[in-house]
């Protein structure tokens, strides 16, 4: 039997992801996040290696875009976000959650104290 060949489409696949800050925008160094992004997303393996093929720009007040050329992971959106968020001290304080399909916001952490815990902070 001889061996079929298999011939790849050469189809473009464009996503759009967005980080929405706009709950934390007080705290928050967009300019730092956009520049983070640029050094440490992968393309072919090898960081700092965008070019044309993933695009970084702010969109509107409190939203930074990530549009990919190319096969992109939220996922790997979210976890670059959350490497951030701990490598400037706020992962203590902010999460990342998916508000819809491409669209991530940081929100603070709900923390809601018991009685318990109120009478043995005011003792």
């Amino acid at each position: 039997m001889a061996p079929t060949k298999v011939t790849k489409k050469n189809t473009k696949v464009t996503s759009k992801f967005v980080v929405d800050y706009s709950s934390a925008a007080s705290i928050f160094d967009e300019d730092g996040f956009i520049t983070f992004l640029n050094q440490k997303i992968k393309v072919d393996g090898r960081t700092g290696n965008l070019g044309d093929v993933i695009q970084i720009t702010k969109e509107g007040d409190n939203k930074i875009a990530v549009i990919a050329h190319t096969q992109f992971s939220g996922r790997y959106l979210k976890y670059l976000t959350k490497k951030y968020l701990k490598k400037t001290n706020f992962r203590d304080w902010l999460r990342v959650v998916s508000a819809s399909k491409g669209v991530y916001e940081l929100r603070y952490f709900n923390v809601v104290l018991s009685d318990d815990e109120e009478d043995e902070d005011e003792e």
